[in-house]
């Protein structure tokens, strides 16, 4: 009996598996297609009309996207500023892109101290489910931003998303 048990256990893992080899397959053929559009300069952002949404219960970071900042584009890129203010309140501001499908970041560009924007040379697109420093992009991504692989429908909708915290951390 227990033979059997492991054999039907072993097909069913073996047929999983072919299955999940397959989709990646075909996911991987739908995103060499796929061409990032023109991308446009960084928006002007106010601090004080942060959302703000948790990144990690060990972070003393606080991470907020103002909401005027926010585009999805035609390409199926979510676009965003994110500020991030230590507890001394010194802030950094990133202009990012999220590709939901791929479950990828880039950085374009960093706000500087001088108070200007500085371009980020070769940005390149990364995995938000790595560690540092993209958790805030994984959750902002699953917050917010995207529906599974899919951006969100509208900016309305990323934004109700972030004023009411849709997964009640």
């Amino acid at each position: 009996m227990k033979s059997m048990t492991f054999k039907a256990f072993a097909l069913a893992l073996l047929l999983g598996l072919s299955l999940a080899v397959q989709a990646q397959v075909y996911r991987s053929d739908a995103l060499l297609d796929w061409k990032e559009g023109e991308v446009p300069p960084p928006p002007a952002f106010n601090v004080d009309k942060l959302l703000v949404f948790d990144v990690s219960t060990a972070s003393t970071m606080v991470y907020g996207v103002d909401p005027a900042t926010l585009s999805i584009s035609d390409d199926g890129i979510v676009r965003y500023v994110i500020v991030a203010t230590s507890p001394s309140g010194v802030r950094n501001a990133f202009y990012e892109g999220i590709r939901c499908s791929s479950g990828e970041y880039k950085t374009y560009a960093r706000h500087t101290l001088q108070g200007g924007w500085a371009k980020v040379n070769n940005p390149e697109w990364k995995t938000v489910f790595g560690n540092m420093p993209s958790r805030h992009a994984l959750q902002f991504a699953k917050t917010a931003a995207c529906d599974n692989v899919a951006p969100a429908s509208t900016v309305d909708e990323i934004v109700r998303h972030l004023k009411t915290d849709r997964f009640n951390r």
